[in-house]
């Protein structure tokens, strides 16, 4: 009987959930929005490569001076250029439009600027000018250097790889780094879409004065429990819905989009740190939830459950605003206070573990902490929502309902 409660619970309320409006305008405004940020990008995009190569493929004429002498007229004139026989008459020429450009080249270009004067041609065509005047001078220095190799050292085209060790081991730096993170998003990504979620849904019966005839055919902890269970079910889902505009973009517009290229089969998943993030994430979520369930219950109107989802939800990103810290010194004491404290801890054992700081005592105890927590606001939630079933106007007394009954 208590698993057939169950799965009706868990399928009435998946179903309740995802029938909602506001769940659906909830989770979907974040990727509807993104769909039309990368489409605007895409799109603009597009449109600049279209203008780039429209203004390559343009042939314009200019003249120069260039009393510095490293200006080599080859490859000026590569470019399309001569020298200005007179800088008053080429500007002249530029002013009447007689001549598309004058570059004057100072004397010494790396302590004064050189001065471009072009005929204006809109305010994104008039880029290609300057462009011109920057890569006739710097092909001039690389060519009067011999050594080509030289020349790209100069320029500054040439790679660096580095290679990291902790305690004997090779390391893959940030393809370390990555994977494990990935559990503090999806962590606080939960908390704040559905922080208002967990802590409205056991009042839903109450107000709507069904939760006694409920509790008369289902026993109270199948009931939290359902609910609770739930919560994963649909979490999942809006993280689905919430990832899909960002897997489309990076796998299809990704240079569109000016998105850095990441092999994913660089990115390394080491057991330990995945399953200590797993729990972490699930401890967490659970302590959240619980909660928040019990602040449901405790309070006779969603309003007034609000007033305690808030801080629920706000104080697990109290370490980023720490997060130099723990970076910088993760045993400090303020450190070490975040990372015990029940709201606090899941997400800052989580950065300390993929970041490596973490040792595996702390972990244990931490995730110990987690769950035993969480059982215990499970079991104080079931007893609130059996007793404040019945109290439809005001907060439930805790004294009263942890009362021993005659």
């Amino acid at each position: 009987m208590g698993r057939h409660n169950l799965g009706t619970i868990l399928s009435f309320e998946v179903k309740r959930t995802l029938s909602k409006a506001g769940f659906w305008i909830a989770t979907l405004v974040v990727p509807v929005i993104m769909g039309a940020v990368i489409a605007l990008i895409v799109l603009s995009n597009s449109s600049t490569v279209e203008s780039v190569d429209s203004q390559e493929s343009a042939q314009f004429t200019f003249t120069y001076s260039d009393p510095s002498g490293y200006v080599i007229p080859a490859v000026a004139e590569a470019f399309g250029g001569a020298p200005a026989t007179n800088e008053e008459e080429a500007i002249e020429d530029v002013r009447e439009g007689r001549l598309d450009a004058y570059f004057a080249y100072p004397e010494s270009p790396t302590e004064e600027p050189t001065n471009v004067h072009v005929v204006d041609e809109g305010i994104f065509a008039n880029g290609k000018y300057p462009a011109v005047a920057y890569e006739v001078l710097i092909a001039s220095a690389q060519a009067a250097i011999d050594d080509q190799s030289l020349a790209t050292l100069v320029r500054g085209d040439f790679e660096v790889t580095s290679t990291t060790y902790e305690e004997g081991r090779e390391t893959t730096g940030l393809a370390e780094v990555i994977p494990p993170l990935l559990f503090l998003l999806v962590f606080y990504a939960s908390v704040l879409l559905m922080g208002n979620l967990m802590a409205t849904s056991l009042l839903e019966e109450k107000e709507n004065r069904v939760s006694e005839m409920i509790l008369t055919t289902m026993d109270p902890t199948t009931m939290v429990f359902g609910k609770v269970a739930s919560f994963f079910i649909v979490g999942v889902i809006q993280m689905v819905a919430i990832s899909l505009p960002v897997v489309i973009g990076y796998l299809f517009f990704r240079e569109e989009l000016r998105l850095p290229y990441v092999d994913l089969s660089s990115l390394s998943f080491e057991p330990w740190p995945m399953l200590v993030g797993a729990l972490l994430l699930v401890g967490g979520f659970c302590l959240v939830t619980t909660t928040l369930a019990a602040a449901g219950a405790i309070m006779p109107t969603a309003r007034d459950a609000g007033a305690i989802a808030a801080p629920v939800s706000i104080v697990p990103f109290a370490p980023l605003w720490a997060l130099a810290l723990v970076l910088s010194n993760p045993q400090s004491f303020i450190v070490q206070i975040l990372t015990y404290f029940p709201y606090t801890a899941a997400p800052t054992a989580m950065l300390r573990n993929g970041l490596g700081s973490l040792s595996a005592v702390e972990a244990t105890i931490v995730i110990v902490e987690l769950f035993v927590l969480s059982f215990i606001i499970f079991r104080i939630a079931v007893r609130l929502f059996q007793y404040g079933s019945i109290e439809y106007s005001q907060k439930v007394a805790l004294k009263a309902a942890f009362a021993k009954q005659e």
